[in-house]
């Protein structure tokens, strides 16, 4: 349990999560918005065909705007990690919609009753859910994924991962570390 959300946790955040991935035969999926976090995945051990990575969406932090360089993608993708670059599961089309019409959808009640253990929590369901739908890890298995606050790592999981479609039977069977203030 970390003292405090932020990027001042990654290192120890990710040797937690791949010591756990690689003891147990677990994939590792891991947020990495410009393929950083990935890049200490890999100097700390992780096995690269283990690895998926999820981003933020091209246009997440403006229009056209794809946050990974083409240099980072590549150099990961050589190295075998599975990058998926997709649509947030609880965002997207909801979030559009509140920022028209207002009012709050159930993507995002979701997301912000996640965010009650902590946006890292928030973030490792999302990116496990999103992993799943792209065919990235294989279904009925379990997964280490990584998640932070802002930028960096600062949360592992063991998750059981579900489809979109079936949110609810997904299982969040063990925290493996987390802030205690976020």
């Amino acid at each position: 349990m970390w003292q405090q959300a932020g990027p001042e946790n990654t290192n120890e955040t990710l040797e937690i999560a791949v010591k756990r991935a690689k003891a147990d035969g677990l994939p590792l999926v891991i947020a990495s918005n410009t393929g950083a976090t990935v890049h200490t995945a890999l100097e700390l051990g992780a096995d690269p065909k283990s690895v998926v990575c999820v981003t933020h969406h091209v246009g997440f932090r403006g229009p056209g705007i794809d946050e990974m360089p083409e240099s980072d993608r590549k150099e990961l993708l050589e190295q075998g990690v599975k990058i998926l670059t997709t649509t947030h599961v609880l965002a997207g089309v909801d979030r559009a919609c509140r920022n028209k019409f207002g009012g709050i959808y159930p993507a995002e009640i979701i997301a912000s009753a996640l965010r009650m253990l902590g946006q890292g929590v928030k973030v490792c369901v999302e990116i496990s859910i999103m992993a799943l739908d792209a065919g990235l890890i294989p279904y009925g298995q379990r997964i280490v994924a990584v998640g932070g606050t802002h930028s960096g790592a600062d949360t592992a999981a063991v998750i059981l991962p579900a489809h979109s479609n079936s949110v609810f039977d997904l299982k969040v069977e063990e925290i493996l570390c987390k802030p205690s203030r976020w």
